[in-house]
């Protein structure tokens, strides 16, 4: 690979989401020519464990006008034009990984929920994730029907009706349904056409500190790599403000865990970016809404199998905190069961998931004076005061959502 530099593109960040093997990364490689199945037990089970990342260029035909994400226009083999730069973000559908999804709406601009249509609409983490996008924020969905190749007509339809009745009375319910075949490339010209022309590109502040969520951390280097060859560790995760460059001054916190004399602290890290890259590229800056590899000069150890995830990196950081104060909304329901449950009020001593842009934590409930809930947390988290965190209560043997926090 080698560095350029960017021709700069309208740019937007999309979460591939929807419920277990009803084809998001099979979507995924459809658009982008890339498997984001990179963790071998991934590999091993055929479902994304992590957050996988991958990106291409809406391009159209200035001829007969066909969306693509070709050079060359399938139809009339013209050269087609760039538009549009759609990082993708493909967020895992299995129950227990509800956690790792709900990170991913932390760095999206829009969503692109797959339902399959060769089961009932809606299976538990169909509901589960178009809620934790409506916590989120995210008010830009565009519903695929995937799998309509595996279907009669009548299934397709009588399912496209089951879907328009789940997201009624719902953040999706204006949002458009595209059937499609992801494994057979079909349909996708509409679904470009879509993603182009009705998710808006946000307005990004290239003047504020940069703000890089991690939401992954690796060691490049092969095994038996000479130590004079060896790469720095690599970031992984989204730019949500600023801009960062290679050469770059950055820090990161909460930073690396340290145990010393039975005691747990985190040391915050400072280090120097020496390659940026996107996708099969490596390039000289990133900026909002882009998703990237990040190498720095950090010994590959501390970065190694996800160390740092949910760390946060840039300049001029917002607070680490390891007690919070929030103001809580409960949802009526807890989501993720075929039958719904009433959710109770928190508890004095209860312990709740907490997920904080991409980090998650343990928090356990210190005091509740009407909507505000303070607690302490048994992993520091760093975020701005004003955001949401997603609260997550244990109900059997899973987490399940059951509302956010407001940072006070």
């Amino acid at each position: 690979m080698r560095r350029i530099k960017k021709k700069k593109l309208p740019e937007i960040a999309i979460g591939m989401v929807g419920h277990i093997a009803h084809g998001k990364t099979t979507l995924t490689r459809a658009l982008t020519g890339k498997l984001t199945l990179a963790h071998s037990e991934e590999l091993k089970r055929g479902i994304t464990i992590r957050l996988g990342y991958a990106n291409f260029v809406i391009r159209k035909c200035p001829k007969c006008g066909e969306y693509t994400t070709q050079e060359k226009c399938p139809k009339c083999g013209e050269k087609t034009e760039p538009i549009k730069r759609v990082y993708i973000i493909d967020a895992p559908g299995h129950e227990t990984l509800m956690a790792t999804m709900i990170a991913a709406a932390s760095i999206i601009d829009a969503a692109i929920l797959v339902i399959a249509a060769n089961e009932p609409c809606p299976q538990p983490q169909t509901k589960e994730h178009l809620k934790a996008l409506e916590i989120a924020g995210i008010k830009h969905i565009v519903v695929v029907q995937n799998k309509i190749d595996t279907v009669s007509k009548e299934k397709a339809i009588e399912n496209y009706k089951q879907i328009k009745k789940f997201i009624k009375g719902t953040i999706a319910e204006n949002a458009p349904i595209i059937p499609i075949s992801a494994q057979h490339g079909k349909n996708l010209d509409i679904l470009l056409k879509i993603l182009n022309e009705e998710i808006p590109v946000p307005e990004r502040d290239l003047t504020k500190d940069p703000i890089f969520l991690i939401a992954r951390s690796f060691d490049v280097n092969k095994p038996g790599t000479p130590i004079e060859e060896l790469r720095g560790g690599v970031i992984g995760g989204a730019l949500i403000q600023g801009t960062l460059k290679v050469g770059d001054e950055i820090e990161i916190l909460p930073g690396r865990r340290v145990e010393e004399n039975g005691t747990v602290k985190y040391i915050p890290i400072k280090t120097k970016i020496e390659s940026l890259s996107t996708g099969t590229e490596f390039v000289d800056e990133i900026y909002p809404g882009e998703s990237a590899g990040v190498g720095t000069k950090l010994d590959p150890m501390v970065t190694k199998s996800d160390q740092l995830a949910g760390n946060v990196a840039g300049k001029n950081l917002p607070p680490v905190w390891t007690k919070l104060k929030v103001e809580v909304h409960l949802l009526d329901k807890i989501v993720g069961f075929k039958e719904e449950m009433d959710v109770e009020p928190i508890k004095i001593n209860e312990h709740l998931m907490i997920n904080a842009w991409t980090a998650k934590s343990l928090g356990i409930v210190t005091k509740i004076k009407g909507n505000e809930v303070e607690m302490d947390l048994r992993i520091p988290i760093c975020i701005a005061k004003g955001e949401k965190i997603i609260l997550s209560r244990r109900v059997g043997q899973k987490w399940r959502l059951i509302g956010y926090g407001i940072i006070k």
